[in-house]
């Protein structure tokens, strides 16, 4: 079986250069990007503090892209109104850090954003099984949450193929994100393995090429990786 749905590049802005926030933003949207990623950290889910609802306001002001904002934040649902009056379009939480996972994405949905539930990489699949039918996304975390530039597990792969089965039985239509040390040496083994939405970050935003360079050579490098069922 083949995967039909369209492969999504979203970059994070961790690795961006915040002195020039609003350029790199554009050029990540004239190379090609389909989403904005934004990842919120509050020093106490994980050992890192990155922004709130401000940042992701600002982004919202310069872009018309999807903004994508993964909470990495205990009891997230504190400040899920805040990110969505922001302007974000997906919120995803973290399955670790909800008390009351089914109420917190019913909140997000009555918030008008597309819920999303994140998977850290030692939480097992079936943590998602009664969740899954209510939601619109699934994020593998592909490194341990906290901080940008880290090595992909490769464990992962089998991970996301287990993820990507599960959706295929209980809800076809939710899309497969993966994050953490993608670039373009396994981009396709991702997308082979289930993912259509990559969030990419010291990949793109680096002293090694132009944004829309680097963005070019990932689409390149993905270019003809279809899942394939095992």
């Amino acid at each position: 079986m083949n995967s039909s749905r369209p492969i999504q590049i979203a970059p994070s802005i961790l690795t961006a250069d915040f002195g020039h926030l609003a350029d790199q933003i554009r050029q990540a949207e004239e190379g090609g990007a389909d989403v904005i990623h934004l990842d919120v950290m509050d020093g106490i889910f994980v050992p890192n503090i990155s922004f709130g609802p401000l940042v992701v306001r600002a982004v919202r002001e310069v872009t018309r892209l999807p903004l994508d904002v993964h909470l990495m934040i205990q009891d997230p649902e504190r400040y899920l109104a805040a990110f969505a009056e922001a302007g974000a379009d997906n919120l995803t939480v973290h399955v670790e850090a909800c008390t009351h996972l089914h109420r917190t994405v019913q909140q997000i949905t009555e918030l008008g954003c597309r819920a999303g539930v994140a998977l850290n990489p030692a939480t097992s699949v079936e943590a998602v099984r009664e969740i899954l039918p209510f939601v619109d996304m699934i994020l593998v975390m592909s490194v341990n949450p906290g901080f940008g530039a880290q090595r992909f597990i490769e464990t992962s792969m089998n991970k996301l193929q287990r993820v990507r089965r599960l959706q295929e039985e209980l809800n076809p239509l939710c899309a497969l994100e993966v994050d953490g040390g993608i670039g373009t040496h396994n981009i396709a083994d991702v997308i082979r393995s289930g993912a259509n939405v990559i969030v990419v970050g010291s990949s793109v935003f680096n002293q090694e090429g132009s944004i829309q360079e680097n963005l070019a050579a990932l689409r390149q490098a993905s270019r003809g990786a279809l899942w394939q069922a095992v």
